[in-house]
């Protein structure tokens, strides 16, 4: 597919690294130290942009809060996969009118894939006067420039919006908030065009970032000390595809699995179309490389698939599992599908229901139907209404919630190797993740957090484990 991807110009990098640097003389200045909130919905590539956002705000000065009335900058990252995190978002970002009237002189900033989209950037400017400043996905290495002219006075606010294939860009910093667990993006953008999908139009085309780049940041990650490496991608499959490197996503599992320490690399997410028997054996030869693939089915009928331009059939995605199944010993399969797609009938959602019943998916991330503007399946006829969609998504529900439990009970009594990554605020119990993304609660000091044990594996309920240490 013929696209207008061009690399950002090192000087206009290094004209936004002047600004930062003329913001934190700014910010140095002030009689205390500005603090900034910045708020992530939806996927792992948001959040991975929300660290380069922090990373932006702490080189000029900022510090953090999650408090929004200490805060006197909040950026809000948006999603725009669904209408559901789309109101979410539109909701919050309404009731932080309160907060802005408590601390007079906050700043408010919307940016990611929702407002990326024309006529809802057109909805916040009219319908949410108390934020000052938007800006889409393919200005985020702007940020610097925007938020000086938002912070400087000026009259009316900044929109920055634009609608293009997408741009390349290195260098810029990012500030994680977990310890333990690393975003890296291997690139950006989709080719796709799934019908029911807005990402191609907000994210832009696909564009790899060069291999020794995201080898020399995995190396970077693993120095500080970082024991999980997640590597991004809208489709992670078709990574190198758009470069002459010759270079393929196994490779850079490959290369990263090289780099020397203790640590192990997942990634998200896989398109079925792209998926290969040398990924799998990759994953598979390399050690480090964790035991999972999500990969999203979206419907078990052919014709659904179709409908939905996803370019592979029902017996090509089970001869697909079943290759992964013979190649990684012990690999969890997770995915994502949709219920009620337009024009779907009872009996092709019973395709999708038999299916999960013959693959018996470790998870599924399950979803009804949303529609989003300006794509394919929005025109299309939909002569289902909401509450039968709704029956059908409960079916689906009772189908995988037994399946997982049943598959998880399975686990009882073995012994994994694990990595501690956090604590669960809710009952206090330390979290891990065996090798295939199973998470498991340890009765154990928080000194653990960070490193890997051995666990046996003492009980489970449908969606996590209980385990103590051997």
């Amino acid at each position: 597919m013929a696209h207008n991807v061009i690399d950002v110009p090192a000087a206009e990098l290094e004209r936004q690294k002047k600004i930062m640097n003329r913001m934190a003389e700014h910010t140095a200045a002030l009689p205390e130290t500005p603090l900034a909130m910045v708020d992530t919905y939806g996927c792992q590539q948001n959040e991975a942009d929300s660290e380069k956002i922090r990373g932006m705000l702490h080189e000029m000065g900022y510090r953090f809060t999650d408090n929004e009335y200490e805060a006197d900058l909040i950026v809000i990252n948006t999603c725009a996969v669904r209408e559901h995190a789309e109101m979410r978002a539109l909701g919050n970002v309404g009731a932080l009118v309160h907060a802005k009237r408590a601390k007079p002189g906050q700043l408010i900033a919307l940016c990611g894939c929702m407002v990326t989209q024309e006529q809802m950037a057109k909805k916040v400017k009219t319908s949410y006067p108390h934020v000052d400043l938007v800006f889409g996905t393919h200005e985020l290495y702007r940020f610097p420039e925007l938020l000086e002219k938002t912070v400087k006075p000026h009259k009316g606010r900044i929109f920055e919006v634009r609608q293009i294939d997408g741009e390349r860009f290195e260098g810029l910093p990012s500030y994680r908030i977990h310890d333990v667990k690393a975003w890296l993006s291997v690139m950006y953008g989709c080719n796709n065009f799934c019908s029911y999908c807005i990402v191609p139009y907000v994210r832009g085309r696909e564009r790899s970032r060069n291999a020794q780049n995201v080898i020399d940041e995995a190396r970077q990650i693993i120095d500080a000390g970082y024991k999980e490496i997640t590597l991004l991608g809208q489709n992670v499959n078709s990574y190198g595809k758009d470069l002459d490197e010759g270079r393929d996503f196994a490779y850079l599992i490959e290369e990263i699995n090289k780099i020397p320490g203790e640590f192990v690399i997942r990634f998200m997410t896989s398109h079925p179309k792209d998926a290969t028997q040398r990924l799998f054996d990759t994953l598979a030869n390399c050690e480090k490389a964790e035991r999972h693939i999500h990969l999203p089915f979206q419907s078990g009928s052919s014709r659904v698939l179709q409908a939905m331009n996803r370019r592979y059939t029902r017996e090509q995605y089970i001869a697909l599992v079943e290759a992964a199944r013979r190649t990684i010993p012990g690999v969890a399969i997770t995915s994502d599908v949709i219920v009620g797609f337009p024009g779907e009938t009872e009996e092709e959602f019973n395709e999708t229901l038999s299916l999960v019943e013959q693959l018996r998916f470790d998870m599924l991330f399950t979803f009804i139907y949303s529609p989003r503007h300006g794509t394919p399946a929005a025109q299309m006829p939909d002569p289902f209404t909401r509450a039968e969609k709704q029956v059908w998504f409960d079916r689906l529900l009772d189908a995988q919630s037994r399946i997982s439990a049943e598959t998880q009970a399975a686990h009882v009594g073995k012994e994994y190797r694990v990595l501690i990554d956090g604590k669960n605020s809710s009952n206090g119990k330390l979290t891990a993740r065996t090798s295939c993304n199973r998470l498991v609660h340890l009765n154990e000091p928080e000194t653990l957090i960070g490193t890997f044990q051995n666990v046996r594996i003492t009980n489970s309920t449908t969606w996590s484990l209980e385990g103590e240490l051997i």
